[in-house]
């Protein structure tokens, strides 16, 4: 498997990836996803096998320590140093889960926002995921103030060291 940061060719496997995981109102429009891909490919990880995209995470590094509903229509370039690291989408296509691939990608994203000094990761899940980001390390911080596509959020967050 080859871990390495998105580029403008993978539009169209990032997209069929996302409409599987998510639901309609859920998912990244291609806009969201193209404006992204330019605006924070340095925080927006890939994973590939055999030269076809398996996964993904991405997010921008924000100024507050959860996210925001905002985020899913804006995005801006990350700072180079401090600030939180949200994840915005993680996905992995079917026939590739149960084999480690998301936190993989969770440990990725990890390394570099401690490179770059981040305070923390922060997002928001669906509670049937709470014991996969647990698993990570990650805390529950309760019921998100997200209204994203109508549905019950929790906010999770691994403080960095």
């Amino acid at each position: 498997m080859l871990i390495r940061n998105v580029q403008q060719t993978d539009l169209t496997s990032l997209l069929k990836i996302e409409n599987i995981a998510f639901t309609p109102a859920e998912a990244a429009t291609k806009e969201a996803f193209i404006n992204r891909i330019r605006t924070i490919s340095d925080t927006f990880i890939i994973i590939e096998e055999n030269g076809v995209v398996v996964g993904y995470v991405n997010g921008p590094v924000i100024s507050a320590p959860f996210i925001t509903d905002d985020l899913f229509e804006t995005t801006n370039p990350n700072p180079p140093k401090s600030g939180h690291q949200s994840i915005l989408g993680i996905a992995v296509h079917p026939n590739y889960q149960g084999k480690g691939i998301a936190s993989l990608l969770l440990k990725e994203l990890e390394k570099i926002a401690t490179k770059n000094e981040r305070l923390s990761i922060t997002l928001t899940c669906h509670k049937e995921l709470i014991p996969f980001y647990e698993k990570n390390g990650y805390e529950n911080q309760g019921i998100a103030d997200s209204q994203h596509a109508g549905v019950e959020w929790f906010n999770m967050n691994k403080p960095l060291k």
